[in-house]
């Protein structure tokens, strides 16, 4: 499927379909684990490829050219939407520009920017600081101009619930409204009164909530957060978080016991082959054997 067919649907999906339950991914494999799951779209997660790709706490440490790159690769293991989080865009509202063409072209069905300065902080981390509002604004405005491909959503983020409290947050998501951003996502609600105030003040416009497990923001069902009016419910890392706790205990056993077979805490040869398509690849080199 061609990515504009892709982002349309995915941009329909948003608009017309219930609440969308949506992991993040660090990497591709990752991202095809999720397809195989059954999910219906990917976050490529900037705290979780900073985490992976460099074993370093999500503080902003990756740039534009390792984020088109990861977005390209996964763009290639899967046809699902690609959401994908490109921090604070890397500069001013230039950069901005060129961060959204780069990733489009990378194959993101979605592009998210948040309002932080720079360098950033992950949203469940303390510390954090946001740039003034109306250089926020502009932010969104350049993205909303960079994009070639109308169906390609722009996620505007604000971490102001941190700095400047509840109402400052609501203040800037109107403002990113204003300004022609597809989906708006305020970060770290701490509170279920907030979390449902959220959707219902910002009615018209389709709302992300972040579920960090172990961070600031109550954890609810998706039934519950549906109901509340949030269209899509993001776990940036849950596969993340799980695949450390595996790597933990396989890697436990193997150094208690010194060996590991089948019996262990891992897939079988068999599944890790399935799940990175072997038999794809066998029928190509069949049809294009000599």
């Amino acid at each position: 499927m061609l990515n504009h067919e892709i982002n349309s649907a995915f941009k329909k999906r948003i608009l017309t379909g219930g609440p969308l339950l949506m992991p993040g991914a660090a990497n591709a494999l990752a991202a095809r684990v999720i397809e195989d799951q059954g999910f219906e779209s990917i976050y490529l997660s900037g705290a979780g490829l900073t985490n992976t790709y460099l074993g370093m706490p999500d503080l902003g440490f990756v740039g534009l050219s390792e984020i088109a790159q990861h977005t390209s690769t996964i763009r290639d293991a899967t046809e699902l939407p690609i959401v994908v989080d490109a921090d604070n865009g890397f500069g001013n509202s230039l950069n901005v520009r060129h961060t959204i063409r780069t990733l489009e072209r990378a194959g993101a069905s979605a592009i998210q920017l948040e309002d932080q300065k720079i360098p950033k902080r992950c949203g469940h981390f303390s510390g954090k600081e946001v740039v003034p509002i109306a250089e926020a604004r502009m932010r969104i405005r350049a993205a909303v101009d960079a994009r070639q491909n109308e169906n390609t959503l722009i996620v505007a983020r604000t971490d102001a619930r941190a700095t400047d409290g509840y109402t400052e947050a609501m203040d800037r998501a109107s403002a990113f409204i204003e300004e022609g951003a597809d989906i708006t996502f305020v970060e770290a609600p701490q509170s279920e009164e907030e979390m449902r105030a959220i959707p219902a003040t910002l009615k018209g416009t389709p709302q992300l909530v972040n579920l960090v497990v172990g961070g600031k923001t109550p954890i609810l069902g998706l039934d519950e957060l549906g109901e509340m009016g949030f269209s899509l419910i993001l776990y940036a890392n849950v596969a993340l978080q799980s695949a450390v706790y595996g790597m933990q205990m396989a890697l436990g056993q193997l150094k208690d016991t010194g060996k590991m077979d089948e019996s262990g805490p891992l897939a079988s040869f068999m599944e890790r082959q399935r799940m990175v398509r072997k038999d794809l690849f066998d029928e190509l080199e069949k049809r294009y054997a000599l």
